[in-house]
């Protein structure tokens, strides 16, 4: 099963569009996973429209709209792995054992906010991971996302992409 994490795309603020290579690789998911900060029910719409499964959640810069159609924290099976969704986690320091914690019995939490690209695992085997922002780098040297692969149970082939500079 393979799957396409995003965060933090802010359109049209911090671009008009999604990323072509980004945009791409929808079809190629068998889940979508976004972390929040959409900005615009736009691309909530064209998520919906284009992706086979869509996990989401809203974000802190999600109006009135995004939120009556989004929760806060989203969960799915998927695999064997049950995964969570939720914009913001805190600090960074302490972050895996808080979300150990308040993610009770989730093998995978994904997560945004930062705009930076996250993959750790905290001592009881929650994985985390934040795909960064695909159109809005911050202190980064790239845009980003993620894919991964679900095989017999197991979170595979976990990888970021960098999104090639605006010009």
């Amino acid at each position: 099963m393979r799957l396409l994490l995003m965060s933090d795309t802010h359109l049209p603020r911090r671009a008009r569009v999604l990323p072509a290579p980004l945009l791409d690789e929808i079809p190629r998911a068998d889940v979508v996973f976004h972390a929040g900060d959409w900005v615009d029910t736009a691309t909530l719409d064209l998520l919906e429209s284009r992706s086979r499964r869509l996990v989401a959640v809203y974000g802190n810069n999600d109006g009135p709209e995004l939120r009556s159609r989004l929760p806060e924290v989203a969960y799915a099976d998927l695999g064997g792995l049950r995964f969570a969704v939720v914009h913001e986690t805190g600090p960074a320091q302490g972050r895996e054992a808080r979300c150990a914690v308040d993610f009770p019995g989730v093998d995978v939490l994904v997560f945004g906010h930062s705009h930076i690209p996250w993959d750790t695992t905290a001592p009881g085997g929650l994985r985390l991971l934040n795909p960064g922002s695909p159109t809005d780098r911050r202190r980064q040297p790239h845009c980003t996302y993620l894919t991964a692969t679900i095989m017999n149970g197991h979170l595979t082939d976990v990888a970021l992409h960098r999104l090639p500079r605006r010009g």
